[in-house]
C-alpha cells in the first residue's frame, strides 16, 4: 500500500524558474526541470507536475488566477496538497486571488518562488521549494499561503518588501502562520477543518482603479477613472482622507451614482496598521456625504483582489457587497468590530 503523500505542483514562470539570455532573465525550465537535484523528495511523496504558463509574473493577469483555480479544483481529489511555483513580482496579489476564488478548503494550496534562479549556484529557490513542499504534505496546513524564506504567511496578509533579499515577503498586520525549520513545519496558528465543502469561483470582475494619491494631485484625472471603472480603491495618505485639490470634483463624480453602481474603498499607502478615516476632517467629510468601504488592516493586494471576486459574483447590492467586503476570509481582516 502507498501511503506516500501525492502532491501537484503547478508552474507559471517567475525567476524560479529563469535562465539567462542576451535581454535578461526570463522563464524557460518546465516543471520537471525545478525538481532536478531534489530526488530525494520522491521518498517522501509523490510530486506530479503541470505547467499552465511560462511567464514573467509581471504579465500574470486576473485570467490565470482563474486558470490556476479551475486547475486545482480539477485535480482536487486526487491531490493531498498543492504547490504553485510563481514569480514574486505579483505572487501577493496571486495568493490574495486565490485565497477568495477557492474557499473553504481542506486542503493547502502553497504559493512560492525564489530571488534567484533555481540553476543558480546561490540561489534561494531550492530552499523555497523543499519548504513549500513540506508544507503542502502537512495536514494541518490548509487554505491558501505563502512560504518563503522559511516562514509561513496567509494569502490575504503577503507583501513582498525587498527587491533582491531572499527574506522578500513579510506578513501585513498579522503573524506569520508557522515556520519551516530543516524540512519540519512548526504550525503556529490552526484552522480548523472546513465544515462545508470547497467551493471554487471562475470570475472576477476586472474594472477596479486603484488611485495613490500624490501632493497636489490636479482633479482632471478623475473624469476617465469614473467614466471607465466600476470600483475606485483609494490609496490615501496617513489613515485616510481626501486632499482639497481634488475633492470638490471627486465629490461631484460620486454623487452621480448610487453606492453600488461605483464603489468606492478607501485604503492607506502606509504599509502597517491600517486606516482610520474618521480621525481628520479630510476624511471625516467622505462619511458624511457617502457610504463606502474601508481596508483598515487589510493588505492593498487583498482588497483590490477581494473586490474582484465579490463584483464577479454581479447583481449585488450596496449592503450585500458591504457584508462581503467585511467577512473575514483566509485571516484577511482583524478589526474587531467588522466579526
Amino acid at each position: 500500500m502507498n501511503d506516500k503523500k501525492k502532491i501537484l505542483m503547478l508552474t507559471t514562470g517567475g525567476t524560479i524558474a529563469s535562465a539567462a539570455t542576451a535581454r535578461g532573465l526570463a522563464p524557460a525550465l518546465c516543471a520537471d526541470e525545478l525538481l532536478k537535484g531534489l530526488e530525494d523528495l520522491k521518498e517522501t511523496c509523490q510530486i506530479d507536475t503541470l505547467e499552465v504558463c511560462r511567464l514573467d509574473s509581471t504579465n500574470l493577469t486576473w485570467e490565470h488566477w482563474l486558470k490556476l483555480t479551475t486547475a486545482v479544483e480539477e485535480h482536487y481529489e486526487a491531490y493531498d496538497g498543492f504547490v504553485i511555483c510563481h514569480g514574486t513580482d505579483t505572487m501577493a496579489y496571486t495568493a490574495g486571488a486565490l485565497s477568495y476564488l477557492m474557499q473553504n478548503l481542506g486542503k493547502p494550496v502553497v504559493l512560492t518562488g525564489s530571488q534567484k534562479p533555481i540553476n543558480q549556484e546561490i540561489t534561494d529557490a531550492k530552499r523555497n521549494l523543499r519548504d513549500s513542499i513540506a508544507a503542502a504534505m502537512e495536514e494541518e496546513c490548509r487554505g491558501v499561503q505563502i512560504v518563503f524564506n522559511g516562514q509561513m504567511i496567509a494569502g490575504t496578509r503577503a507583501k513582498k518588501v525587498k527587491s533582491f533579499s531572499f527574506d522578500a515577503f513579510t506578513s501585513i498586520n498579522f503573524p506569520v502562520l508557522g515556520v519551516v525549520q530543516d524540512g519540519r513545519v512548526i504550525r503556529y496558528l490552526k484552522e480548523e477543518a472546513p465544515k462545508e465543502p470547497p467551493v471554487f469561483y471562475h470570475r472576477v470582475h476586472p474594472k477596479v482603479f486603484l488611485l495613490k494619491l500624490v501632493p497636489g494631485m490636479q482633479p482632471q484625472i478623475l473624469e476617465p477613472i469614473f467614466r471607465e471603472f466600476d470600483c475606485v480603491i483609494v490609496e490615501s495618505f496617513g489613515v485616510g482622507g481626501i486632499p482639497d485639490s481634488i475633492a470638490e470634483e471627486f465629490f461631484l463624480k460620486l454623487s452621480r451614482y448610487q453606492p453600488e453602481e461605483k464603489i468606492l474603498i478607501m485604503t492607506t499607502q502606509v504599509t502597517y496598521e491600517g486606516s482610520d478615516v474618521d480621525v481628520y476632517e479630510v476624511g471625516k467629510r467622505i462619511r458624511e456625504r457617502f457610504r463606502f468601504l474601508e481596508a483598515y488592516d487589510m493588505t492593498l493586494e487583498a482588497v483590490y483582489t477581494k473586490i474582484m471576486w465579490i463584483l464577479g459574483l454581479g447583481g449585488l447590492s450596496f449592503e450585500e457587497i458591504e457584508a462581503l467586503f467585511y467577512k473575514k476570509i483566509n485571516f484577511d481582516t482583524s478589526i474587531p468590530h467588522i466579526e
